[in-house]
């Protein structure tokens, strides 16, 4: 007569690890794609902002110049992110850059976010895998 309860808990103990290990990579990789997503939908409001028609108090068309657009994006990029990312890492800071290329109406504006994203559980299993990688978004649009 053999254990079959003694070999359904040797298979369990192999493949127990193997399931939390895909558990946690399924996890971690929806955390990166949300992240992901969150820094796309950032950019492309900051950029919405950035490149809406301004006027001053005279009715004269102001062209957009970094120090009046760079508030004014950055602003929004925060306001919509606030405390939305997922990370593991509290020192990781987004950074924004943005570049305006023409200071006229069918100008261009480019705001890049990126975001160090660090994993969690994977690096400690897989020594290959980088502990962080850099999530980017891009959003160009012309100006108003």
């Amino acid at each position: 007569m053999t254990n079959n309860r003694g070999v359904a808990i040797v298979e369990f103990a192999i493949v127990l690890p193997l399931l939390i290990i895909l558990l946690f990579g399924i996890m971690e990789f929806g955390f990166v794609i949300y992240n992901k997503a969150m820094i796309t939908n950032a950019s492309r409001e900051g950029a919405r902002i950035g490149i809406v028609y301004r006027i001053d108090s005279d009715n004269n068309y102001l062209p957009p110049d970094d120090s009046a657009v760079r508030p004014l994006v950055e602003t929004r990029i925060n306001n919509y992110l606030g405390n939305s990312l997922i990370g593991f890492d509290p020192a990781a800071e987004k950074t924004v850059s943005i570049e305006v290329i023409g200071t006229s109406p069918g100008g261009e504006l480019k705001v890049t976010v990126n975001y160090p994203y660090k994993f969690l559980v994977l690096p400690g299993f897989v020594s290959t895998m980088a502990p962080r990688i850099s999530l980017s978004a891009i959003t160009s649009m012309r100006l108003e």
